[in-house]
């Protein structure tokens, strides 16, 4: 991916910068992540990184197909590199992400372009609702959904 980076930002006239090369590589090593996990990281190694580089990168990468963004619930959206091609399952009460395959989507991507004409992209999104271990818990406080 690195290469492919490179020859992407160069064919932009841009250059593989390192506070670049630092938040592809926390993306990849955090999986899903917020931008300020993502500065935590690139941190550990250059502390003058500040937040808003990393917002501008992760922009950048994302133009260019490099990582994606998904909104998991109502905070900051999370990062993944661009071969996350999934949909996310959030669990509205303890918070759990499972990932299943979006091709679970098809047929509702195929309803969608007939009825609507639109082109779903499945793996930006995110469904909220109960995990096993919630739906399943006699304990649970129907209160916490609200």
């Amino acid at each position: 991916m690195d290469t492919e980076l490179r020859q992407t930002l160069h064919r932009r006239g841009l250059r593989m910068t390192p506070q670049r090369q630092l938040v592809l590589d926390a993306v990849s090593e955090l999986g899903h992540a917020t931008p300020e996990a993502i500065c935590t990281k690139v941190q550990e190694i250059a502390p003058a990184v500040n937040i808003t580089t990393v917002y501008r990168t992760l922009d950048l990468l994302e133009q260019l197909g490099i990582v994606r963004h998904t909104h998991l619930g109502h905070g900051a959206p999370t990062y993944a590199t661009g071969e996350h091609e999934h949909v996310h399952l959030v669990c509205h009460r303890c918070g759990t992400v499972d990932e299943v395959d979006a091709g679970l989507l098809d047929d509702l991507a195929e309803v969608l372009a007939r009825r609507a004409g639109f082109a779903l992209d499945p793996t930006h999104v995110a469904l909220s609702g109960l995990c096993s271990r919630c739906e399943s818990s006699d304990t649970a406080d129907p209160e916490a959904d609200a």
